[in-house]
């Protein structure tokens, strides 16, 4: 294993390279966009420092950017309080007032016919 100024192993590259290389055998979807020539420039010279062909580095940030508004739009952060109002309101519900009945009501009739 022979290890580069950038801590990198040459080892480690070639099968990283196989691996993306059968990956991009097995991608049949396409997606297209066009960036303003400024973007390309910054993007293609980010691609070049991380040893990585241009398509490879778009798609790994598409994937790293997309993984990540999915996760904030999963999840669900609270403060202490409002933790302790939410886990209080599932083991300790309060009771139907009439909006509630009169709305469960028309709910199950449009269900049941």
């Amino acid at each position: 294993m022979t290890r580069a100024s950038n801590g990198r192993t040459f080892n480690s590259m070639a099968r990283v390279t196989a691996a993306r290389t059968e990956e991009h055998r097995s991608r049949g979807a396409r997606l297209g966009f066009r960036v303003d020539a400024k973007t390309k420039s910054l993007v293609e010279r980010a691609a070049r420092l991380e040893r990585r062909n241009l398509t490879d580095f778009c798609l790994t940030a598409l994937i790293e950017a997309a993984q990540k508004a999915l996760e904030r739009h999963e999840s669900l952060s609270l403060s202490e309080a409002d933790r302790v109002a939410f886990f209080d309101a599932l083991l300790r519900p309060p009771k139907p007032n009439a909006r509630l009945r009169s709305a469960l009501r028309r709910e199950s009739a449009r269900i049941e016919p």
